[in-house]
């Protein structure tokens, strides 16, 4: 039970929380169309890119249980204002960055800032929505508002970058969170659970320490070599590390993350679902703005544009999701929108391949659709099978889900592209009569070279379409796996 109070204005919390969690994804969707430029202007190698995004999303997946759980400590509304103005700061640090060092070292604690702005915002809003009519019409409307956002922040991204810099992609989040905060301070109540849990310190620093050994050995792997001297050691840490989390989550009594819950099939079937929509759907909504840029020659607002039957499709399927809801159980909807992602994501990779602009634009569609229908979902599947009252840990489970599936899948594909384009630039400069240089290489991978209206820009566009079609075909592959998983741990009991 939470803490007695005045009635919360309910609308004023509905809307100000969503907003604080629509700035979450607007900042992650507009920083994945100015990435290509990000590269150029900061003479940045795609490593620099790839933590650009990873440090972000290590940061927010690692706090944002620990973020509940001070919430119910020192108040809702005080840590939700405590993270907008973090998220003001850390942005516009971000924005006056001088390099790319510098950047990703902001990004991480805009991605810190953003759990602690997120996880109060959704216990506000659960808070101020308390009988079950009240709740699901106020989830609809965020869920309204968080997928408007998403269409709309590529085109809000293409038309940042093109007429003010890519700087003010942070910088507009200055006065958004000062207007978000005061409005706050003013019509939202305090909250808080007079039950007060411990902060679990030991779980925080072994989840994120194995999430960040895992990111370090996927992004320098294509560089460095995957059994190298300098990347083995973060495989192995990253593996003792995420063991030492579970004996120690499992001698608990209050712990962060409860391991005895995945003895249920079915919740570690639609937990591999989630893992895999956010690794396999999700993370294109960074990867995609880079291929259109750097395979296609796009301008960053062209590809903005063409970001659009991808976005949109996220958008519209989960009503249809909701109408399959009626009559088909979770574990066939799951296995469906991964199938649907198995297909758009080999349809990307074979229209790269055969040079299909058309194609391309359809399978990104596709892909979207997928997306749709597990967005909704995959919450609703891990919520159903879960006890009622472990309702708050399996919302930490759910998002924490999420955020690692981005995490690992950006590092996965980012990996898996980085070597392709490498090895195919490298064959097709040899044929070209081109000197071949660690450093070229470099260029091609980040795209530095795909602007360019010479030869050798057509033969960096080239390079990079066909070593990113091994990515989506990664991609694919992983939600393939997830598929099977989710339709075995997931089967509908006999009648």
């Amino acid at each position: 039970m939470s803490q007695a109070g005045p009635p919360p204005r309910t609308g004023a919390v509905l809307l100000l929380g969503s907003a604080g969690c629509a700035l979450t994804v607007l900042d992650t969707n507009v920083v994945g169309v100015v990435l290509p430029t990000i590269a150029r202007d900061l003479s940045a190698s795609f490593a620099d890119i790839e933590w650009v995004v990873s440090a972000y999303v290590l940061c927010f997946a690692a706090l944002l249980l620990p973020a509940g759980t001070l919430a119910d400590r020192i108040g809702r509304r005080r840590l939700f204002l405590i993270g907008l103005l973090a998220f003001a700061t850390t942005s516009v640090a971000c924005g006056i960055a001088a390099d790319a060092s510098a950047l990703y070292l902001a990004r991480g604690g805009q991605g810190a800032a953003a759990a602690f702005m997120l996880a109060p915002a959704l216990s506000l809003i659960g808070h101020a929505h308390q009988t079950p009519a009240l709740r699901a019409r106020a989830w609809a409307i965020w869920g309204a508002i968080m997928g408007l956002t998403m269409v709309m922040a590529p085109l809000i991204g293409g038309a940042i970058a093109t007429w003010l810099g890519w700087r003010w992609a942070f910088h507009i989040n200055l006065p958004l969170c000062l207007l978000l905060a005061a409005l706050s301070g003013r019509l939202v109540p305090e909250s808080r659970d007079p039950v007060r849990r411990r902060l679990d310190v030991a779980g925080v620093l072994l989840f994120a320490g194995s999430m960040l050994s895992w990111t370090w050995a996927l992004i320098c792997g294509p560089v460095q070599g995957w059994t190298s001297t300098a990347v083995l050691p973060w495989w192995l840490g990253g593996a003792v590390l995420g063991l030492a989390f579970v004996l120690v989550e499992q001698r608990r009594a209050q712990p962060m993350l409860d391991v005895t819950l995945f003895r249920s099939p079915a919740l570690v079937g639609a937990v591999i679902a989630m893992f895999a929509y956010a690794g396999a759907v999700q993370v294109m909504a960074s990867l995609l703005p880079l291929l259109l840029q750097n395979a296609r020659g796009d301008t960053v607002l062209q590809a903005g544009v063409h970001m659009l039957p991808f976005a949109l499709a996220m958008l519209l399927l989960p009503f249809l999701g909701r109408r399959l809801g009626a009559h088909w159980p979770s574990g066939r909807i799951l296995a469906l929108g991964l199938g649907v992602a198995v297909v758009g994501n080999l349809g990307i990779a074979l229209s790269l391949w055969q040079h299909s602009d058309l194609g391309l634009l359809l399978a990104m569609a596709v892909l979207g659709s997928g997306g749709g229908l597990l967005n909704g979902e995959t919450q609703k599947a891990i919520m159903s099978v879960m006890p009622a009252d472990r309702a708050g840990m399996a919302s930490g489970i759910s998002t924490t889900a999420r955020f690692s599936g981005i995490l690992i899948g950006f590092a996965t594909l980012g990996a898996v592209l980085s070597s392709h384009v490498r090895a195919a630039a490298a064959s097709r400069l040899a044929d070209a009569g081109q000197a071949v240089s660690p450093a070229l290489l470099e260029r091609v991978v980040v795209g530095e070279l795909s602007a360019s209206a010479d030869a050798i820009g057509s033969l960096a566009r080239a390079a990079y379409a066909h070593g990113a079609g091994y990515a989506f075909v990664a991609a694919a592959a992983m939600a393939l796996l997830a598929m099977l998983a989710t339709l075995r741990l997931m089967r509908a009991p006999a009648c």
